[in-house]
């Protein structure tokens, strides 16, 4: 391999990016000490601070850098290299980083450098650990893109990105001309965007053999890795430190109570250390968190303070990253108590944590296709995921592992591997993003693990219904637009008909409300009727799309007019809003707006308050949610799902449950089968705006009903010239099976 010639006054650094000189021992090693403040970063060509060299040590410890100079040698002489690590060896912050000098040294002939992570927060993070690592600038040499928000440059040569964002890369880049490496990180966490990337790449690597695959997982999926790629490389990292595994049996029945006994006799013990402690979900992490701050406040003082962290899936907040202006406020020792669910197995890297408590369940979304709905299920957790939790417990001294369940429940009712996103979710986004790519010749994926075909079938006629598909199975014009937008295939549907309603400024709010988190706070307890009472400031009469439209625009009005940023946190806390989700609603709607404006789509004036304006926004949603429709059957609000004959009810915060005025016909956006079957985010609509609006054939596919029996009744008091169209429109599809026209290319 050719060498490069670094600028500076010596070449020391070349020993940390060729594997040809890693054993290398000439050249005067005096000279180099002596002039070691001197040497230059060669991503950025500016002295290396002394920051790099403390950092440096502590990389040089971690499980993983012993490998170094096999993965390097292995990055040379191969496509494919399978990593294998436990839980903070190191993995995802110094493989890519090895990565980049390979890059450099063949002078970014091929690109740059990519690595995915499942969620946002964690490429976050790693990007801001690694520049920090590699002394360069965050959103410079080192960057990171996420759904909504991209750190990068034209400079950048190693980024992190949701597994995601790199999928929908392809769609432009359909062989990823931008990196010579590709890192897929955490593959173990079997997300569905992760899977596809594993079998598009398949053919990309064929398509270009100099780009170079690096696969990132812990143990227990390796086997499956091999023998899906074949014969690659293996580098395997061990990372061994004592942890004392308690098993409570008897726990189980009264988890809750467990829990709180034990963080409770550890933090009085006085041993040294923080808690993570797994729940099953973000209900229980709410309710724990009540317990824990109010019993923890009587505790004796001179134990230290008990600091109860609540870590939700949405937040991008790092997790133990102490600055020094929380070391120099901490005067007595400060104990942590993490609270969290699955989701924050991958977002726990501090060696502070030396007690975890693990209730062995999970609150998972498991998605029906038949009734279009998901259903949460707390089941047992994988044996791979309580492995996981296991090498969480810091390696700097012992720590412990309470388990709250039997040896015997981990060994019989615990699946060994966390089942496939992919065959527990809607793949209605996924197939329209392979028929997307089909445009581009890679459209043939072999999957890891073949989807569920049931939701399969489901997703085809999803997309059908909704015109992203020709009668030849392949993308319409409608489809193609349709995929542009990083949203749901429904909501798109619904920006598009805006355009031709005159009302996608009020769309879009409401697409960009509807993707961002909850907008409404967590309550304390006892805040709830002053919450209501703001909250009724917002209300809209027509329904609670229109309500969330109000809450933007106040926000938007606020922002404006404040002359700080503290004044709108400040407005938010006053009217109980999530400042953190409304900030965020206010860069999606921006990022679909200049979708729109890219893409050439007409866009009225706003006219938001008009009747006319009202009635358009409620078309335009039919024309994406017309499968989500629901009708009281009893005048007290028990509503029964158009599709199948499922009963749910109106969220309590839904604006027609604060003003007790029940509407007979629903259009609605979420429904999960639970203990409370709630539908939220709620708007009226009209039987005859439905019959307007909804595709005929997809009417005629409803199952029997009285509901179904109603519509019929309006159809006929349509006017002649509607019902021919209707029918017209039915004619068109019928020659044709559903089957048929939807069969995956």
């Amino acid at each position: 391999m050719e060498e490069k010639e670094l600028e500076g006054p010596n070449s020391a650094s070349e020993k940390r990016y060729f594997p040809e000189s890693l054993d290398s021992s000439d050249g005067d090693e005096e000279g180099i000490l002596a002039c070691e403040d001197l040497e230059l970063n060669p991503f950025d060509g500016l002295p290396y601070s002394s920051r790099y060299y403390k950092l440096l040590k502590e990389r040089e410890d971690l499980p993983i850098w012993k490998e170094k100079y096999s993965f390097m040698e292995n990055l040379l002489q191969n496509q494919i290299v399978i990593v294998s690590g436990d839980a903070k060896c190191g993995k995802s912050s110094q493989v890519p980083q090895w990565c980049a000098e390979y890059c450099l040294s063949v002078r970014y002939q091929h690109g740059g450098v990519v690595c995915t992570q499942v969620r946002p927060q964690s490429a976050v993070q790693l990007a801001l650990r690694v520049a920090d690592e590699m002394d360069v600038n965050i959103g410079h040499e080192v960057g990171y893109v996420i759904p909504f928000e991209n750190c990068c440059a034209s400079e950048t040569i190693l980024r992190y990105c949701t597994d995601g964002m790199l999928q929908r890369e392809m769609m432009s880049s359909p062989f990823l001309g931008s990196y010579g490496v590709i890192i897929l990180d955490d593959v173990h966490e079997r997300s569905i965007a992760t899977d596809v990337l594993l079998g598009l790449l398949k053919d990309v690597l064929m398509a270009r053999p100099e780009l170079k695959l690096i696969i990132n997982s812990s143990p227990h999926l390796i086997s499956k890795l091999i023998s899906y790629y074949g014969n690659v490389p293996l580098i395997e990292v061990k990372k061994q430190h004592p942890v004392e595994v308690v098993y409570l049996s008897g726990a189980q029945k009264e988890s809750f109570e467990s829990i709180l006994r034990l963080i409770f006799e550890i933090h009085q013990s006085g041993e040294k250390g923080d808690i993570v402690v797994f729940l099953a979900c973000e209900q229980d992490i709410e309710k724990a968190y009540e317990i824990v701050c109010q019993e923890g406040s009587n505790l004796n003082p001179d134990l230290g303070e008990l600091v109860v962290v609540p870590l939700y899936p949405e937040e991008k907040c790092a997790l133990f990253k102490p600055n020094e202006e929380t070391e120099k406020r901490c005067q007595v020792y400060q104990r942590r108590v993490v609270l969290t669910t699955s989701s924050g197995e991958s977002l726990i890297w501090s060696n502070t944590v030396k007690f975890v408590i693990d209730v062995g369940v999970e609150r998972r979304k498991v998605y029906n296709p038949r009734i279009r709905a998901n259903s949460l299920v707390t089941q047992p957790i994988s044996q791979s995921q309580a492995e996981i939790r296991k090498q969480i417990v810091g390696s700097s001294s012992p720590g412990k592992l309470f388990r709250l369940y039997s040896e015997e429940f981990a060994s019989k009712d615990m699946r060994p591997l966390k089942p496939a996103e992919m065959q527990e979710a809607n793949l209605t986004s996924m197939v329209l993003f392979v028929k997307r790519i089909d445009i581009a010749g890679l459209g043939h994926c072999d999957f890891i693990n073949r989807p569920a075909p049931e939701s399969l079938m489901q997703a085809l006629e999803d997309l059908d219904y909704l015109a992203a598909l020709d009668n030849d199975g392949n993308l319409s014009e409608f489809g193609i637009i349709m995929s542009e937008f990083p949203l749901d295939p429904q909501l798109s549907k619904s920006i598009l008909a805006s355009c031709e309603f005159d009302c996608v400024e009020e769309m879009l709010t409401i697409a960009a409300m509807v993707t961002a988190p909850n907008c409404f706070s967590n309550l304390p307890r006892g805040a709830e009727e002053a919450a209501l009472t703001c909250w009724k400031t917002f209300l809209h009469p027509e329904g609670d799309h229109f309500t969330l439209i109000n809450i933007y625009k106040a926000y938007q009005d606020t922002a404006l007019n404040s002359t700080s940023e503290h004044c709108v946190e400040k407005w938010c806390h006053d009217y109980f809003l999530n400042c953190c989700a409304l900030r965020m609603a206010d860069v999606i709607r921006a990022e679909l707006l200049e979708i729109v404006k890219r893409i050439e789509l007409p866009c009225a004036e706003p006219a938001f308050g008009s009747k006319e304006n009202a009635l358009n926004i409620k078309k335009a949603l039919l024309s994406g949610y017309f499968m989500q429709i629901a009708r009281d059957v009893d005048g007290s609000g028990n509503y029964l799902m158009l599709t199948h004959k499922q009963v749910a009810q109106l969220h309590p915060r839904s604006g027609y449950s604060i003003t007790k005025k029940m509407p007979e016909w629903v259009l609605f956006h979420k429904f999960s089968i639970a203990e409370n079957n709630y539908i939220r985010i709620t708007s009226e609509i009209s039987p005859e705006l439905f019959m307007q609006l909804a595709p005929q054939y997809y009417f005629s596919n409803l199952p029997p009903s009285e509901s179904k029996d109603i519509l019929h009744q309006v159809m006929d008091h349509l006017s002649p010239m509607s019902t021919m169209k209707k029918e017209q429109n039915m004619c068109e599809k019928c020659p044709e099976t559903a089957e048929q026209r939807c069969a995956l290319q």
